[in-house]
C-alpha cells in the first residue's frame, strides 16, 4: 500500500476537470485487491470518509474529497483477459480507456462507449455510466457491462453477472461473499426517455447489476469489471459538414436520425445509419478558429460517422452527400476523411471544443459551467430555441455543441469573472429546470457528483432523493463512501 500524507504530494487528487477543488488528510493507493479491502475496512471501523479517485477527468467533482481520505485505483490497472472468441474483456478499474482501446485495436476489436476524454479510467466510466458520440448507435456504458466485482464499505464483496439477479417488482435481495443478505425496497420513479446519468438507475424487475452502474462511488468500489467488446468495422465514413444556418444543421441531424432509426428497425444493410451526430454552433466554430485555420466562414457544423464495408461504402457516401445538399449544405463545405490519419484528424476537431473550454475555465480560475442536459428527441428544436434565446438575453459568452443525435446539449458558458460566473449559475439552473419540464434529464453522461445535487432534487424531488439515500445506507451503514456525491 502506498500512502501519501504530504499536501504537496496529494494536490493532483484534490481537483478534477471541472476545476472543483477539495481537501483530504491522506491518499491511499492499494496495489492489489487485498490492500483495497484493508483500506476500506480500516476506514469503515474508524468511520472515516472515503472518496474513490479515478483519473480526474470528471466534470462534477465526484472524485474530489471534502475531508477524510482518498483511495486511488491507479495501481489496480491490469487488463486481465481479452477474449476475442466470446467477445469480452476483463479489467481492473484503473485501466485507462485509451490503453484498452489500443490493445483491442491490435486484435481488430473495440469497445464502443466513447467518452470525449480517453485518458479516463474504466472504473470511472462504469461509475458514471459514461457515454459519448457513439452512444447514438451503441448506447452508454451500461449496455456493455457484463459482470462486476464490488467491494463494499466494510470490505465485504458482491459479485454480479448480468442476467442472473433481478428485482421482483420493487424488491431486490443481494447476497454478499460473507453470506449477508441485503434487502432493498426500490423506490418508483420515471426515468427520462433519453440518455441519462442522474441518480441511481431504478425500475421494476431490474437487473441488479444496473443499480451499481452510474452509482458514482457511493455504493461500493469496483475491483474487477467484465465488458462486452465487438469487432472493428471494416471501414468508417467520417465527415464534417458546414452550414450557413444553425437550423439547417439541426434539420440535417433530425433527418439523419430518423433515417438511422429506420435503418436499424428494418435491418437494412446499405442505408444511412450514423454512429454519431455531433452539432457545433456559430460560437463554437469561432472559439475553435485559432486552432483550425482551415475552418470555412460558416455558422454551424455537424460531425458524423458511419460504419461501412468495401461493398457499400461508395453508395453510402453518395447518400450522405445527397442528404447534406438537401439541407442546404454544399459539397465544397465538407471535410471528408479518406485515410485513417484524416479520420483521426476529424475526431481531433470533434474533441477540441471540450478541452478548449476546460483550458479557458482553468485560465480564468473558475469552475466549469457546462450543461449536460438532454431532452426527448421530439423537444430538440424547442429546447435549442430556448437555449439560444436565454443566452442572447443574458449576453454571456457561450458555446453550444453536443451529441444532438441524442438531443443532448453541452452549453458551456464562458464567464470572465466571478460576477458573470454567479449570473451563469442562475442561468444554469434555469436551463436544468426547462429540461426537466420537457421530461429530460439534468445529466445525460457526466453524472451528478458534488456540483449538481440541487438539480437532482429539482428533477426527482426530496422524497425520491431520501429513498435513494436509504438504498445507500443498506450498503454503507456508516455513510463513508462518496459522501457528497449524488446527494448531500
Amino acid at each position: 500500500m502506498i500512502i501519501k500524507t504530504k499536501q504537496d504530494e496529494i494536490q493532483n487528487y484534490l481537483t478534477d476537470a471541472s476545476n472543483y477543488k477539495g481537501y483530504c488528510e491522506a491518499v491511499f493507493i492499494p496495489q492489489n485487491k487485498d490492500e483495497l479491502i484493508k483500506a476500506l475496512k480500516d476506514a469503515n471501523e474508524q468511520k472515516t470518509k472515503v472518496t474513490i479517485a479515478g483519473a480526474g477527468t470528471g466534470l462534477t467533482g465526484a472524485r474530489v474529497p471534502d475531508s477524510g481520505i482518498v483511495i486511488s485505483t491507479e495501481k489496480l490497472n491490469q487488463i486481465i483477459e481479452i477474449n476475442t472468441t466470446e467477445h469480452y474483456v476483463i479489467v481492473e478499474p484503473g485501466v485507462y480507456l485509451s490503453h484498452l482501446l489500443e490493445e483491442l485495436k491490435r486484435k481488430n476489436f473495440f469497445y464502443p462507449p466513447d467518452p470525449t476524454e480517453k485518458n479516463c479510467f474504466i472504473g470511472g466510466t462504469v461509475a458514471t455510466n459514461a457515454s459519448g458520440a457513439k452512444t447514438f448507435k451503441y448506447g452508454a456504458t451500461r449496455n456493455f457491462v457484463e459482470e462486476l466485482e464490488i467491494i463494499l464499505a466494510d470490505g465485504d464483496e458482491i459479485y454480479l453477472k448480468r442476467g442472473e439477479v433481478f428485482a421482483e417488482d420493487d424488491n431486490l435481495t443481494l447476497i454478499t461473499k460473507s453470506g449477508r443478505n441485503i434487502s432493498l425496497k426500490l423506490p418508483y420513479y420515471n426515468l427520462p426517455v433519453t440518455k441519462n446519468a442522474s441518480g441511481y438507475f431504478i425500475k421494476p424487475n431490474m437487473d441488479a447489476i444496473d443499480l451499481f452502474i452510474g452509482s458514482e462511488g457511493t455504493l461500493g468500489v469496483f475491483s474487477k469489471i467484465k465488458l462486452k467488446i465487438i469487432p472493428l468495422p471494416k471501414r468508417i465514413i467520417s465527415m464534417v459538414c458546414f452550414f450557413n444556418d444553425e437550423i439547417d444543421a439541426l434539420n440535417f441531424i433530425d433527418e439523419a436520425r430518423r433515417i438511422s432509426f429506420q435503418t436499424r428497425n428494418e435491418n437494412l444493410k446499405d442505408d444511412l445509419d450514423a454512429l454519431a451526430l455531433e452539432f457545433f454552433d456559430r460560437n463554437s466554430l469561432k472559439f475553435l478558429a485559432k486552432e483550425f485555420n482551415a475552418l470555412p466562414n460558416r455558422n454551424a457544423a455537424v460531425w458524423f460517422e458511419q460504419e461501412a464495408d468495401f461493398n457499400n461504402e461508395d453508395k453510402l457516401i453518395e447518400k450522405w452527400f445527397s442528404l447534406i445538399l438537401k439541407n442546404k449544405g454544399t459539397e465544397e463545405d465538407v471535410w471528408f476523411a479518406v485515410t485513417e490519419k484524416e479520420r483521426m484528424g476529424l475526431e481531433e476537431f470533434r474533441h477540441a471544443i471540450s478541452w478548449k473550454v476546460n483550458e479557458y475555465i482553468v485560465n480564468h480560475r473558475l469552475k466549469k459551467l457546462g450543461t449536460d442536459v438532454a431532452v426527448p428527441d421530439s423537444e430538440m428544436f424547442n429546447f435549442y430555441n430556448f437555449l439560444k434565446e436565454t443566452m442572447e438575453n443574458c449576453q454571456l459568452n457561450y458555446v453550444l455543441y453536443g451529441h444532438l443525435g441524442n438531443s443532448h446539449f453541452h452549453l458551456n458558458m464562458l464567464p470572465q469573472d466571478e460576477n458573470e460566473y454567479s449570473l451563469g449559475k442562475e442561468i444554469y439552473r434555469k436551463i436544468c429546470l426547462k429540461a426537466i419540464e420537457m421530461k429530460g434529464t439534468v445529466s445525460a453522461e457526466h453524472g451528478i457528483g458534488k456540483l449538481k445535487t440541487q438539480y437532482l432534487i429539482d428533477m426527482f424531488g426530496p422524497e425520491i432523493i431520501n429513498q435513494m439515500k436509504e438504498i445507500k445506507k443498506q450498503f454503507d451503514p456508516n455513510y463513508i463512501l462518496g459522501v457528497g456525491n449524488i446527494f448531500v
